[in-house]
Order: C-alpha cells, then structure tokens, then sequence
C-alpha cells in the first residue's frame, strides 16, 4: 500500500480504511478517538493506530483482548500443568536421537560429536532461540507462526480484516518518526509490494499447516517409540501387534481430549515429571559407571570436529540430530494456553537439565558398548530397572501426544479470528486459564489422520524421516518472522538484529538441508499435507475477501437507508421512498456487525421486501469476549438509533434501539427467554434516559415497549446466499465455488438458535461475488 505519509516524512499517524484499500488523515486533535489516549500514557499517543478508528464506530476498551497474567501459586499451578503438555513431545526424543543418528556402531569421536550436537542443539534451537526470545514474540498472549503474522499486520497495515470484528483489533503501527530509517523500509516493503502480502499469507498459514500435519504424525511417533521398546523385553513381538495397540492407544489419548488441558495436564504432570527424573538419574549412573570423558562434548569443538569428520555422512546425519528438539514448536504454539513465564520456569528449571544428562548418559553408555545405539534408551537403563522404564516410557510416550494436539487446538482458533478457516465449534475448556481451547472436528480428524500414518509408516525411523523436516521448517520460518518483529514491533537497531538472524538462520538451515534430503523417503508426505491445508486455508480467506466485497453494497449508514417523516419512518428517495408501515409488536434484529455507523443488513432487505417493519425495533448484537464471564453491570450497552428528519437536522429514530451484548465463553444469551432480556434492557435504559427527555415522551415509549411485547416478539436473522456472477472466468470461478462449498457445509444452521421456533423469521437476500 502507497503511503504517501511515510514517503514525504510527515508525521501525522494515518488510519487503515474499513475496506483494507487505503488510508485517511489522522483527526485533529479535539477528534482523538478517547480510547486511544487510554492506551498510553507517552506523549506520542497519537502516533499510535487503531485498526478500528474508523468514522462513526463503537470503540470499547472492553472489546480488545487482553493477555492474562499470572503470578504466585497460580503461575506455579500453571508451570506444573505445561509439564504434563508441553514436554511430552521434546522430552521423549530421547527414545530414538541416537538409532535415528548412527547406521553402524559408532566410534567413540562420533559419539562425542553427536552429543556435542545435541547439548547445542538442546541450548542454541530451544533454550537461547525460543525460550529467551521467540516466546516474547507473543500476539496479546497467543503463540505459533500464525500469532506472529497476526502480531507483525497488528504494526504494519498488511490485512483487510473482517468488517464485522475489525473493531475488536487494536492496531499499534508506529508513526515514520518512531522508527529507524532501517526498520521504516523494512515496514514500507511490506506494505507497499502485493507481492510481500501475500507472501505473508502463505507462509503465516504454511507454519500453522506444517504443524498441523506434526499433530497427525508426532502421536504416532511417539506411541510407536514407546510400544517398540516392548520389543526389548519380548523380541518375538511382530510389527502388526506393535502397530495394533499403538492405534488403540492413540484412539484412547484422542478420546479423552474432550476433558480440557488442565485436566489432561493435571494428570499427566506427574507422568513426564516421573519420566524426567528416570532420564536424569539413569544419565547420571551412566556418566559415573562409564565414561565421564562424554563431557567434552560441551565444547562446541567436537561438534565441528563431527561434521568436518564425516563429511556428508555426517550432514546427513544432522537429520537424526535434530529429533532432540522435536516439540519444540509446542513451546511456543501452545503459549495461549499456559503463558511465557509458565513455560520458561518450567523448561529452564527441569525439562532442560534432565533432558541434558540423559542424552550425555546415553552417550557415556553407547562410548564403551557402541551396539547400544540402536535401542540407547532400554539398553542403557541401570539393572532392575527395565520394566518400570518400559512403564513410564509408554505412559510418557502417551503424554507425547498431547502437546502438539493441545498446540493444534490453539492455532485453528487463531487462523478463525483472521479468516482463514471457518468458524467450527470452539470450547473453552477452563475458567481459570482463558486460552486453553478444545476444537471436536479437529481432534476427530486428527484422531484418524494419525491412526492411517501409523498403519502405514509402522515404525519410528520411517515416521522421523517424515516429520523430522516438518519441525526444522517451522523452525526456520519462524526465524524469518521473528526477525520482522524484532524490526517493526520492538524496534530493535538493525546491527544487533542482522547479526543475530544470520546466526540462527545458519543453523536452522544446516538441519533443514540435511531434513530435506529425506524428502523422498517419507518427508513428502509431510509437505504435501503442508501445502494441502496451506491451499484450504488460503482458498478461504481468498473466499471471505471477496464475500466482503459483495457485501460492502449494505455497509451503509441508517441516513442514507430510512428518513423521518412527520415523525413517522420512510425509506431513502435512493430506495424508493416509500412509507414503512408499523406491524405490532417487538422486532429484535440480529446484527452481525454492530456497528451503529451502519444499517443492519437484515432491517436493510426487512424493511425493502416488505415495506413494513415492528413497532419496536431492536438491532440486537451479540459481541464475544476471550474471557469466562461478563460482569452483569458490564454486559449491556443499550443506544438510540438515529437517522435524518426530512428538512431537519439528525433525530432519533422512535422505539428504535441498539442493544450490544458483551459475552463471556461460559455466558448463555441465546435462551428462550430472550426477548424478556431484552425488554428489561430497554426498560432500564429507558428509566435511565428519563430524566433527560420530556416525561411524556417517555412514558410513551415505555408504554408502546410494553404493548409490543405484550403484542408479540419476533427475532429478525438473515439468510445471505452469495452467488457467483456470470462474468467470472473459469479458474476464479472454480475457487469461489469450492469456497461456497465450503461455506455452506460449516455456516450455522437456523435451527440451532435456542429460541421458540415458530417466533423466528428468516429473510433471505442473495449477493454477487
């Protein structure tokens, strides 16, 4: 997008349009929108933005979410949680690093260098890059590679968002001032070139996909690991039965998903505790019984030393590596339902150390007895101590699971609120921590997707070879977009930021060079999956931009829809002008945007189709907020609706009102007893009002609220059917239909509005696309 602003240097903060497609002058200062001198309390105020500053809106700081922060015993509550989510993933790598890394029996220079590989990989990929910078990269506490697309078109004006939640979006772009002329031409690439936008769409989307397709194939990665150790115990065990009770296992942790991630994370905590402590002490009894030597691998020497050595075998070989740090996008995409400070507490503090020794144990182990590698983790265990880790490995292996389904859950709810997927069934699962979420029509295919890769792949080697390249991808996107941040968000100089992007890029694309490589052995199926859903949701938002466009015909305000008339309600000499007649009763319009700049799309097409409308109207919205439950007193926003008398100035419209419902996820509106809530908002709002407008006029508007209710009370909802235009060539034709396809297989249906059905009326309108 051209900003001429920013080319010319002044200053002045500009605002995104409500169409995406351009920009407007800031408002004089005695304009200031009110909300955002609340934002801060620095002198530059204004040169911060809010997408939804627009002419004529309703702005709530109320509206915006917030982060959730915790302290005491509730962050430490939370810390023990994301143990029992989180770490099951990352934490049982320990199972298959070495098997996955070595062919043949390793030289004792080889181990060396493997678990010099590891320690680096475990403090560099984790602990330096994720947990000590990626992790304050959040979007108002949301995680993952699509919050930070989200956080980055939060400071850049990158996307058009939905028309009907864009005022639910706080928009934070620094004025030119605010920013080095570095960091400014970084901004101004990204919103001036198409191109860059939507590449921006794509890779924000291909990070979620690729981690979606690691929520189909690290389960069965996990489970077959834990199930294939049986096989040290009884060797006659065949692949089928090995295969068959990983799949009952993996239909049981899909089962219980229903429960919510504290439950899950409640009673797995003490799993992934337990199994941690088995790692540190069985690393610990190996470095002393064995050899201690292994410790030189904390010099990053031996580490080079490794890859000099070897040459491309040991490039290759980096593949295996990296399966240390599997999970490790789950620290991050599941931050929405823990939080930063719970999740580098817990990691810093036990999963880091434990994970650490068990891997320098196993390598002090396999130094002295190198046939130890194909199984370095039952192989290596202290003697008596084989069944009770077969045990908790299979339990851990199970906890494995759930860190990439919980983190699955996390980033579908967020590529909804952009538009990206549609709006499925969302239950938030706790009152306490509010961004812990579980999506049914996720977890039920998710649940068959993995039980078909498990019956295919069948064993662990074949599965890491395909997932292995899934996890650095992400890795290595996530770089990229954190380095973005780290330019427009938190205004980082660019001489600190290049050199530490080049840094990590360097060692994230050393992985994913040798992860690419196994493309052809298992790897392609985890990109196409990748590319498939990035197709899927991209069609989408393709589909929901174009719907907007249709739609912006009815983005109009109630003075150029209906007039005043001898006090009596006409429509717009543009729509004819004929007289609306009053129908008895109470009409509760369900308005999709509430917006009071706007004229409701379903009163709009009511009042055309049947030139009538109740002698009570009410655009009735409902406004949901990411939190448990609104307080009564601060649930309700009731206003008058206005338009223009003819031959006078802008009069309100008679008993005609607006009436904004602030909702909690826990918070039942929908009831049948609606239209007693209602009435009883007008009333009060109504005696509120009464002071201030002549007692005759109000009792007469309470006198005809009560008689309409008395009378009947209908809801109003709409019905939009959207239609291809003929003119459509065939390929945009052939994506707007499987959008339609799409969209009519997910909207929600009438049925499902809890109130009495024969008080509903539906009207119907068609648009073009």
């Amino acid at each position: 997008m051209e900003n001429a602003d920013e080319s010319s240097g002044d200053t002045k903060p500009v605002f995104p349009a409500s169409s995406g497609g351009g920009v407007f002058p800031a408002r004089p200062a005695h304009h200031e929108n009110p909300l955002q001198r609340k934002l801060t309390n620095d002198p530059k105020t204004a040169d911060v933005e809010l997408a939804s500053v627009t002419e004529g809106g309703d702005y709530d700081e109320r509206d915006f979410h917030k982060k959730q922060v915790l302290k005491g015993w509730t962050l430490a509550w939370l810390s023990y949680q994301s143990l029992g989510v989180i770490y099951g993933d990352i934490g049982t790598s320990p199972l298959y690093v070495y098997s996955s890394t070595f062919t043949s029996e390793p030289s004792y220079e080889d181990v060396l260098g493997a678990v010099s590989l590891i320690i680096w990989a475990l403090t560099i990929m984790v602990t330096v890059k994720y947990v000590f910078i990626v992790l304050n990269a959040d979007d108002e506490g949301e995680g993952g590679t699509f919050a930070l697309y989200s956080l980055i078109s939060r400071y850049a004006n990158l996307v058009r968002r939905d028309p009907h939640h864009q005022n639910m979006v706080r928009m934070q772009r620094y004025a030119t001032d605010d920013l080095q002329k570095p960091n400014l031409m970084t901004r101004n690439i990204l919103e001036r070139s198409t191109f860059m936008k939507w590449t921006f769409k794509v890779v924000g989307v291909f990070g979620v996909s690729l981690l979606l397709a690691d929520g189909v194939l690290t389960p069965a990665q996990s489970i077959l690991g834990a199930i294939q150790g049986i096989t040290v115990v009884n060797p006659n065990l065949n692949t089928t039965t090995v295969v068959g009770v990983s799949c009952a296992i993996l239909v049981f942790v899909f089962l219980i998903q229903p429960f919510g991630t504290s439950k899950i994370g409640n009673t797995f905590a003490p799993i992934v505790i337990v199994w941690l402590l088995f790692n540190l002490s069985f690393g610990i009894y190996n470095l002393v019984m064995y050899d201690a030597s292994v410790l030189k691998g904390f010099s990053p020497y031996f580490a080079g030393a490794f890859l000099v050595r070897n040459g491309s075998n040991g490039w290759l070989q980096l593949g295996g590596i990296l399966l240390a740090f599997t999970g490790v996008e789950t620290l991050f995409a599941d931050l929405g339902a823990f939080s930063k400070r719970a999740v580098q507490i817990s990691w810093l503090c036990f999963a880091y150390p434990c994970l650490l020794l068990s891997y320098i144990g196993q390598a002090a182990y396999i130094s002295r007895i190198p046939s130890a590698y194909v199984n370095p983790f039952y192989l290596t265990v202290p003697p008596g101590m084989l069944y009770p880790s077969l045990v908790i490995a299979v339990l851990a292996c199970i906890v494995a699971s759930q860190a990439v389904i919980t983190g699955s859950f996390q980033l579908l709810s967020q590529i909804m609120k952009l538009s990206y997927f549609p709006q499925v069934k969302v239950y938030h699962v706790s009152k306490i921590f509010h961004g812990q979420v579980y999506i049914p029509i996720a977890n039920w295919l998710m649940m068959i997707g993995t039980i078909v890769v498990t019956a295919v792949y069948n064993n662990t080697t074949a599965l890491g070879e395909a997932y292995g390249a899934c996890v650095i991808l992400v890795s290595f996107l996530t770089t990229c977009m954190v380095t973005i941040v780290a330019l427009i968000v938190w205004r980082l100089p660019i001489y600190i930021v290049l050199p530490v992007f080049i840094i990590f890029a360097l060692w994230d694309g050393m992985f994913l060079s040798a992860a690419l490589s196994k493309v052809p052995h298992g790897a392609w199926f985890t990109l196409m999956l990748g590319v498939v859903l990035t197709l899927i949701f991209v069609l989408w938002r393709y589909g929901k931009e174009e719907q907007w466009t249709a739609e912006e015909s009815d983005n109009v305000p109630l003075s150029r829809t209906t007039l005043l008339r001898d006090n009596q309600l006409v429509l717009h000499p543009n729509l004819g002008g004929s007289t609306i007649t009053p129908i008895s009763g109470l009409g509760i319009f369900f308005d999709k945007s509430g917006n009071s700049a706007t004229t409701p799309a379903v009163f709009l097409h009511f009042i055309q189709k049947f030139g009538a409308s109740p002698e009570v109207i009410v655009f009735f919205h409902l406004r949901p907020l990411s939190v448990p439950t609104v307080a009564p007193g601060e649930r309700y926003t009731v206003s008058r609706c206005h338009t223009y008398g003819t031959g006078t100035g802008k009069q309100p419209i008679p008993n005609c009102f607006r009436l904004i419902v602030r909702h909690g996820y826990t918070d039942e509106v929908i009831t049948p007893d609606l239209g007693i809530l209602v009435l009883d908002q007008i009333r009060e709002f109504l005696a509120r009002e009464s002071p201030a407008v002549k007692s005759e006029d109000a009792a007469k508007e309470t006198d005809a609220l009560q008689r309409a209710w008395k009378s009947q009370v209908i809801y109003i909802v709409g019905k939009e059917q959207l239609r291809i235009a003929r003119e459509t060539n065939f390929f945009r034709r052939m994506v707007l239909m499987a959008f339609l396809w799409m969209r009519d297989a997910s909207r929600t249906k009438i049925q499902h509005l809890n109130v009495q059905a024969d008080r509903v009326v539906e009207v119907g309108f068609v648009k073009e696309m």
